[in-house]
């Protein structure tokens, strides 16, 4: 029996993009957020980063995509974590590193897709809008701001 357009659908495996996320605190142990002008997430509170061009490394694109985003220079530190996020017909595939910024008392100002960009507290965190399971993810990673 031949298989039909919905079953090859089905078993069609999603495009995978590798993605950089930057995990930065202040000198107050604040953490730098995002909120998201593009989908997915659009208008949620997240971790700056985005896809890794051809030709970038993990590290490069992470100093890229965060200068683009927030205005910030920054340091790649360790790699602290990896998440899957599912997309429209892809996965985002993204690799989480610690980064230091390059000179203490930067500014965040919000640029490229994001809407906004600060750093935040704890207290303040918990009362945000942010992507899926991203405070527990950051939690179990041990990285929440004080």
């Amino acid at each position: 029996m031949a298989a039909t357009g919905a079953d090859d659908a089905e078993a069609a495996p999603l495009r995978t993009v590798p993605c950089v996320g930057a995990i930065v605190h202040d000198p107050d142990g604040r953490l730098l957020l995002i909120r998201r002008g593009h989908a997915p997430h659009a208008g949620l509170w997240s971790l700056p980063g985005g896809r890794i061009e051809a030709g970038e490394s993990p590290e490069q694109a992470l100093v890229r995509e965060v200068r683009e985003e927030t205005g910030l220079d920054v340091v790649p530190g360790r790699q602290v974590g990896h998440v899957s996020i599912p997309g429209d017909g892809v996965v985002f595939d993204v690799l989480d590193f610690a980064c230091t910024l390059s000179r203490p008392g930067q500014r965040p100002v919000p640029g490229d897709d994001a809407a906004d960009a600060l750093f935040v507290d704890a207290a303040t965190l918990g009362g945000m809008r942010c992507t899926p399971r991203l405070i527990e993810t950051l939690g179990s990673w041990g990285v929440l701001p004080r």
